[in-house]
């Protein structure tokens, strides 16, 4: 088979051999040898010792900066191997590891990862490229690692080339749970999803909303930026403003951007929250020169720092405020402590870490705890052998025991655990001491499947997405005995997404975190709702009050609650809505009581004249006012209208509605028509004009007229209540209250109703200005007239009125107008007629009548003869010269002109004046 091999280079940069690369077998940090060898990539160093220019030549530097707490994720790797080793757990096959540093640099750990994919046994570590990499056996089965994200996405896509299975226990960007992208990579922690949404909901349960981020400028700090950003988003967070820093200390730019992120943070007042998404050492550097100016903040700290105890033990570190993270659960970590105890007599030979480590312990052992770690870090490969053979060892496991994250220690063995699970299912039925035996691809298949237990006897499976699914606890930073410790107050559960506390006392100091504010806007109160300012971020707002008819019963709500129905209402600035108080004209109303007393009182009055003209029966007054039947019809009708006011007060029913309407109408129309014929019995009996008088003889029909008249009305209110019966309403043009009310059902059947009303009594008030100028006592005329203008300017007013309240004080409106019609023409009608059978006796008589008749019919017929006489004549002297034409008898009676004063004109003949009494005394008997 024809292939291409890939070298790996490994060039000297250093004089100094112990610790560079002379040749690939130098690049293992450490190793030891097994029938199925697994890989390891750890950061053990944080940084390249690169050129102050760019690189001419492809050579791999050495590294500086030793980090112990990934030194012991090397430590806990091996552990892990040599306890399955002497286990049950794979009786047949040793595992064995080789162990790589990347440096946190992804060009060292794709070095490493190529060595990793170099067949086995290769002599010249030689990669082989293939079509089909199925029955290609290469130098490791399966990798753990890397520390980083953004150096798991590299080797990932590398190790996806032959499929080998890749179980970080430290990488967290959620972008690695792409299955299409990275098929081959799983971690033994949960995704940055679930700490970013974990975060989100601790600052929005603190009542946070505006917050800085600062992270690294690599994949990993921008994919954690970006899913922080959206959590935040989902939990109504802003974040006031993003600092990336450079991923590399050794970039030139690192310090002036952390000086620029110190001054936005020092700058933002109001932002006393501050997400941070870094590695150690760059939290480090941030710190230091916060602490220098004196920056006081509640730091939320990822699961990368969160129990970094390196950070924890800076100078000063409790004037930074308040520090809370999330870090990995952690399991039973004793027996890794023994193994700790135990490490002086390991050998060296294959762990370059290790002998590392003592070199730097002989230099820095007599420093305290963080100015041994300052030391460790500033010290590089090449400098520790300059007079490392004159340092006498010493070995302290105390700095390793103060350094562990216990988070880091369990996911670590949880990898190496998971990838010996897969080996087992696959080696139950093949000799797995054979190499070829098992393919990487095959474990990758066992691996989805795996279940691995851990201390707590707790199944752990990977998901779908090669993810594992844990808790996380919450750390809280908080000083004891003058040393800050890193104390656990709570957990937080992925899946169901809240806090869970062991006691109350730990419940306690996390809410205490409340008592910091960190917003952009104060909180609006209930009873007030945000608006959005000009600002880009929802959480800068104006607090403004709820408008009426509108709550708000939160703290910072973004629209206020209209109330439910229109029968509640609510003032501006209300956190609740008031059911509306109904309101109508009840009986107890000052105002109805007094309509009701002017009622009462009218119908008082209408049995006062009734009685009164009752017990003057066969008196000329009585009886020229129609005599007794129609009296009693009118003063009935009176009674009802006075009547139907009482239907127009108290709670609006069906009935009342449909009543008080219908009942008004009729009675006034009865009342109007038998008026209406009183004004023409008068008028005939009165009339000397022989045309006026056929005319009023033929209208002069008492029962059919009031019947029609009548029955008319009867017929608009019937189609009225049949078609469009007036109804209940509830009213809510009041904002507090609800009117109920009659709706009329068709105010076009009402205006008809009124309209015909009016149509009657304009009829009889041209008939009762007709007969304004009759006898005395007989003169109804005149005060029909007048209450016919009272009806008419009382109804006149009304309609505009009527149109313009509102309110429950609107039926008392019409009952007002009611009550001055009907008091206006009750009074005009029957007050003149009391008065005079009260008061003026002497003129009830029929004696008074009879000379009264004569008077006015002497009158009349005189001016009836002055009228016809001709006007052609203008001298003085015609006034007392009787035409020629009229001295004879004959002429007179034939002629209107020859009438002379005392005479009337009936029937074509002129009647002495006095028959002209006896005349109008026929025509009153005979009507």
């Amino acid at each position: 088979m024809a292939f291409v091999s890939f070298l790996i280079p490994c060039l000297v940069v250093s004089t100094d051999t112990a610790f560079s690369c002379q040749n690939p077998a130098d690049f293992v940090g450490a190793s030891s040898p097994g029938d199925i060898v697994i890989g390891g990539l750890f950061a053990v160093h944080s940084k390249m010792l690169r050129p102050e220019e760019y690189p001419i030549k492809p050579v791999i530097q050495n590294c500086a900066g030793f980090e112990i707490q990934i030194f012991l994720q090397t430590l806990a790797m091996i552990h892990a191997i040599e306890t399955i080793n002497n286990s049950t757990l794979l009786p047949q096959v040793t595992l064995g590891y080789e162990i790589y540093d990347t440096c946190a640099d992804v060009t060292k750990a794709m070095a490493s990862a190529l060595r990793f994919l170099a067949k086995f046994n290769s002599s010249e570590d030689a990669v082989e490229f293939r079509c089909n990499y199925s029955d290609y056996v290469p130098r490791v089965k399966a990798v753990t690692g890397a520390s980083y994200s953004e150096v798991s996405m590299a080797v990932s896509r590398l190790l996806a080339l032959q499929l080998i299975p890749q179980v970080s226990p430290a990488s967290s960007a959620e972008i690695l749970s792409d299955k299409i992208r990275f098929p081959s990579f799983f971690r033994t922690i949960p995704s940055d999803f679930h700490q970013t949404r974990a975060m989100a909901h601790l600052i929005c349960e603190s009542g946070w909303n505006w917050v800085g981020v600062i992270a690294t400028d690599d994949d990993n700090g921008r994919f954690a930026l970006e899913s922080f950003g959206v959590q935040a988003m989902a939990n109504n967070v802003c974040i006031a403003f993003k600092e990336l820093l450079p991923a590399y200390l050794s970039d030139t730019t690192f310090h002036t951007k952390v000086d620029h992120a110190i001054e936005n943070i020092v700058k933002e007042t109001e932002v006393n929250v501050i997400v941070v998404f870094m590695r150690q050492i760059h939290v480090l550097k941030l710190f230091k020169k916060a602490i220098e100016r004196n920056v006081n903040k509640i730091w939320i700290a990822s699961d990368n720092w969160s129990a970094a105890v390196k950070i924890s033990t800076i100078p000063n570190i409790r004037q930074l405020g308040t520090i809370v993270g999330f870090g990995f659960k952690s399991g039973d970590i004793s027996a890794f402590q023994d193994f700790l105890r135990k490490l002086p007599e390991k050998p060296t030979e294959n762990n370059k870490f290790l002998r590392e480590y003592i070199v730097l312990l002989s230099v820095c052992a007599h420093l305290n705890y963080h100015d041994f770690q300052m030391c460790i870090s500033n010290q590089s490969q090449g400098d520790l052998l300059q007079n490392v053979e004159n340092k006498h060892h010493i070995w302290r496991d105390d700095f390793l025991k103060a350094t562990i994250e216990p988070g880091f220690i369990h996911s670590t063995k949880l990898a190496v655990y998971a990838i010996a699970r897969a080996i087992k299912g696959q080696c139950q039925d093949r000799d797995c001491r054979d190499p070829s035996a098992v393919a990487p691809w095959e474990l990758l298949e066992e691996l989805k499947n795996v279940t691995v237990i851990d201390e707590d006897d707790k199944e752990i499976k990977f998901d779908s997405t090669g993810d594992i699914s844990t808790r996380y606890n919450v750390l809280l930073w908080k000083e004891i005995d003058g040393h800050m410790k890193i104390t656990t107050v709570a957990e937080y559960d992925p899946e169901k997404g809240g806090f869970i506390f062991e006691d109350e006392e730990k419940k306690k100091e996390f809410l205490d975190l409340k008592k910091v504010q960190s917003t952009c806007s104060q909180h609006c109160r209930p009873g007030q709702m945000k608006k959005v300012t000009e600002s880009p971020h929802t959480c800068c707002y104006e607090c403004v009050y709820c408008p009426e008819n509108h709550y708000s019963n939160q703290t910072d709500m973004d629209y206020c609650y209209r109330c439910s129905n229109r029968t509640y209402w609510a003032p501006i600035n209300s956190t609740t809505c008031y059911r509306k108080t109904i309101h109508f004209l009840t009986w107890t109303d000052w105002f109805a009581v007094f309509l009701l007393l002017l009622s009462a009182f009218g119908v008082l009055l209408v049995l006062s004249v009734s009685i009164i003209f009752t017990k003057n029966l066969h008196t000329p007054v009585v009886k020229a006012s129609g005599g007794l039947t129609v009296c009693y019809i009118i003063l009935f009708s009176h009674f009802l209208i006075f009547l139907s006011t009482v239907f127009f007060i108290d709670e609006p029913t069906e009935f009342k509605c449909k009543t008080r309407q219908a009942l008004f109408g009729i009675s006034f129309a009865l009342c109007v028509s038998c008026i209406l014929i009183k004004s023409l019995k008068i008028l005939l009996a009165f009339s000397f004009d022989p045309k006026l008088q056929n005319f009023l003889k033929c209208l002069y029909k008492p029962v059919p007229t009031v019947v029609t008249c009548t029955g008319i009305q009867v017929i608009i209110c019937t189609f009225w209540l049949t078609f469009r019966t007036p109804f209940v309403e509830q009213n809510f043009s009041m904002p507090r209250a609800i009117i109920l009310e009659c709706n009329e059902g068709s105010i076009v059947a009402f205006g008809i109703m009124l309209s015909y009303i009016a149509a009657l009594a304009f009829v009889c008030f041209i008939f009762a200005f007709k007969g304004r100028k009759l006898p005395e006592n007989y003169n109804e005329a005149k005060f029909i007239t007048f209450g016919m203008l009272i009806y008419f300017i009382a109804w006149i007013v009304f309609i505009p009125v009527y149109a313009t309240t509102f309110g429950k004080y609107l039926p008392a409106v019409e009952i007002i107008v009611v009550l001055i019609s009907n008091y206006g023409i009750l009074c005009c009608t029957f007050l003149p007629k009391c008065y005079v059978i009260i008061y003026k006796q002497e003129t009830n008589t029929k004696s008074a009548f009879l000379k009264m008749i004569y008077t006015y019919s002497t009158k009349s017929a005189s001016s009836v003869a002055v009228s016809q006489i001709s006007l052609d004549s203008k001298s003085s002297s015609s006034r007392a010269t009787v035409p020629d034409s009229c001295k004879s008898e004959n002429s007179v009676n034939g002629n209107s002109h020859c009438l002379v004063p005392g005479q009337i004109l009936t029937k074509g003949k002129a009647l002495p004046k006095n028959t002209a009494s006896t005349v109008v005394r026929k025509r009153l008997s005979s009507i």
